[in-house]
């Protein structure tokens, strides 16, 4: 085993390999760019150094930079994680060229397979199953058009350098087609310098299933079963699990020695991932080979009970599989949610933005995080906006998914939108309970399914009662402090009258909905009316930002988390809600918050403008294309009009709320 090692990525797969390293006793270094020098992986590492600007193109995909820090530091191997260089044919050959060890598959693989059309012919002459398509050198629109006409509606544009769901477009029928391509060319072109494209026949509702695989330099081969990727959205997987729920020991059986075939066939080594698409005859279909370790690999590794990093060492070391295939089995049952900042009341737009509160629920046998960010850390539109995978295991599937349901419930975030209450909605779709997911259930969801919002529980009101009154309190003392007149009643804000009950008066919105407390103190406890139910609120106690309670006689708990003054969060079960605490002076509080429609609903560059001042539009005319965190937002004409001015150019950096267009309707 080599003694030292350098990690050539970033955020939680960078944390993931340095803590594995550091159990086998392997010394590590983290490279980092400007912008993360504070960052968890930094700090994780026993060495760390520094490689460039934020921008990741100036930076963590810069080789030489990697290979410098390499030789400054004196390390055997570097190992990619995944995205970045982790699938660059180039940088593995440099890598190996200066001496040292990729922890990875061999060059040419990597090659073969990082080109889609030519994994695809490779495992045509292998006799492996692959979806109809076109993989050809024409790469004219003509061509390509043509190939689509002779394929079929609807088909599947695809980048043929491609992988994470980037360059991929859906076409439903040729009227489309000329749009799609041109947006997915310059997506390939922007992700992975390439704008290749292939084509495939696009199957309708199937599902995605992965078979994960492992080679070592002495020959032998193993799959370590499968993984269900069905739930997608914008073609980028979102809950992962293992085993893939339906599929019987044949079947199971078929798709793993044929996964193995794969690997073979193109003389693998190291971790790799062969996805395929299932229809609903239990036919499946090569898609692609990721030369990597997945994001979703932790699900594997809970069902097997094997540390998949620990295998990618020791066989980049030079040593034999741990385990050969029958010494390998199914425990159990595992799944993965991907927590990102982004928000889904507004189409899933990234939310860069700080981390001002973040808590993860506590490790165990059942529960798992994987995360690469920390409290009071900034999110940039630099990088991929994931902040953590929550990941659980249980007995059956169901156990799995009620953990899992329970982790994301006890996950906290504050200063960005997030995922969460989404994630946790579609695991409790009927569909995905009943082990019937496929990659366009979510597609299928009716628009308003992420702007459902959960209606304020007794419990939350009382948890947010509780902490205006502790705060109006805290308050008091304050201002008791300063002013130097303890005895004095007339500086206290926690609701003491002359001659009345102790009690207190208050107001908070939840979205648009206002709402109104009368809280009394009693001998018995805190007792709340909000004008049509009273409620008894006793034995109440507070640990920071969590608080516990009785309320009528049962015990509830959650937190309340007011970062922004005003602005207060309440976690409570498995819902979330942020309500505006109203001063009692005020008669309103402005709810709109609404932008103008063009305002630029995010940081980012400007990539492209279809329109010049003066021009005439109809309704879905796309204006303009701005792209953030890896993702194109396109800003459409929201009725027929005329751009009376574009105030950007292709190339410039936009902030947050700035007005883009300028825009008559007629």
């Amino acid at each position: 085993m080599f003694r030292k090692l350098l990690i050539a990525n970033r955020g939680e797969i960078a944390c993931r390999v340095i803590r594995t390293a550091r159990n086998m006793g392997v010394a590590t270094v983290a490279v980092y760019s400007d912008v993360d020098a504070d960052a968890p992986h930094v700090a994780l590492a026993d060495e760390a150094v520094a490689i460039g600007p934020a921008p990741a193109l100036e930076s963590y995909l810069v080789a030489d930079n990697i290979l410098i820090a390499a030789k400054q530091t004196d390390v055997e191997a570097i190992h990619p994680g995944y995205g970045f260089l982790s699938e660059n044919a180039d940088f593995a050959e440099a890598v190996r060229s200066a001496g040292l060890i990729f922890v990875g598959p061999p060059t040419q693989a990597i090659r073969d397979m990082g080109s889609k059309d030519n994994a695809k012919a490779i495992m045509e002459n292998a006799g492996i199953p692959v979806i109809p398509g076109y993989h050809g050198s024409n790469q004219t629109d003509a061509a390509l058009r043509k190939a689509a006409d002779d394929i079929g509606y609807p088909i599947l544009l695809k980048a043929a350098m491609g992988g994470g769901g980037k360059g991929v477009r859906a076409v439903e029928s040729p009227d489309y087609f000329s749009e799609a391509l041109s947006s997915a060319i310059r997506e390939s072109e922007a992700a992975f310098g390439d704008g290749r494209m292939l084509l495939e026949k696009l199957i309708q509702q199937p599902r995605h299933v992965e078979v994960q695989v492992f080679a070592d330099s002495l020959g032998n081969a193993v799959h370590l079963f499968e993984r269900d990727c069905s739930l997608q959205r914008r073609h980028q997987k979102v809950i992962e699990e293992a085993p893939a729920p339906g599929i019987n020991d044949a079947l199971r059986a078929r798709m793993g020695d044929t996964a193995v075939a794969a690997a073979k066939a193109v003389a693998y080594e190291n971790a790799g991932t062969i996805e395929f698409l299932l229809d609903a005859d239990e036919d499946f279909y090569f898609m692609e080979m990721n030369t990597r370790l997945q994001v979703e690999h932790p699900v594997t590794e809970l069902i097997t009970g094997q540390d998949l990093v620990a295998w990618q060492l020791r066989v980049a070391a030079g040593e034999a599989l741990p385990l050969n295939q029958e010494a390998l089995s199914i425990t159990g049952h595992a799944m993965e949610a991907r927590l990102y900042a982004e928000d889904p009341e507004k189409g899933f737009l990234p939310a860069p933005g700080p981390l001002h509160h973040l808590v993860f629920p506590s490790e165990s046998r059942l529960v798992r995080i994987d995360t690469g960010v920390a409290e009071g850390q900034e999110l940039t539109t630099d990088y991929d906006p994931m902040i953590a995978k929550a990941i659980a295991w249980g007995d059956d599937r169901e156990a799995a998914r009620r953990n899992l349901i329970g982790a994301l419930g006890d996950t906290e975030v504050v200063g960005t939108a997030v995922n969460r209450d989404f994630l946790i909605a579609l695991a409790e779709l009927p569909e995905f309970v009943d082990g019937k997911p496929d990659t366009g259930l979510i597609d299928r969801l009716p628009n308003d399914f992420t702007n459902v919002a959960t209606p304020l529980s007794t419990a939350a009101l009382s948890l947010a009662g509780l902490h205006v009154m502790a705060t109006r309190q805290a308050d008091a003392q304050s201002r008791i402090r300063r002013l130097g007149d303890p005895s004095s009643p007339w500086h206290r804000t926690d609701g003491w009258q002359l001659n009345d009950v102790y009690h207190q008066d208050i107001r908070m919105q939840d979205g648009e909905k206002e709402l109104s407390l009368q809280v009394h103190k009693y001998d018995t406890g805190w007792h709340f009316h909000d004008g049509n139910v009273h409620w008894l609120v006793s034995q109440a106690k507070r640990d920071g930002k969590c608080w516990t309670a009785d309320i009528d006689g049962s015990r509830v708990s959650g937190s309340a988390v007011e970062v922004v003054p005003g602005q207060l969060n309440i976690f409570q079960g498995t819902h979330a809600w942020r309500l505006t605490i109203v001063d009692g002076l005020s008669d309103s509080v402005d709810t709109d918050g609404r932008s103008p429609v063009f305002m630029a609903p995010i940081s980012g560059k400007i990539i492209a403008v279809n329109v010049n001042d003066g021009v005439a539009v109809k309704a879905g005319d796309i204006l303009l294309i701005l792209e953030a965190m890896k993702m194109e937002h396109a800003i459409k004409a929201p009725s027929d009009g005329t751009v009376s001015r574009v105030h950007y150019a292709v190339g410039d950096h936009v902030a947050e709320g700035v007005n883009l267009i300028d825009f008559a309707e007629t």
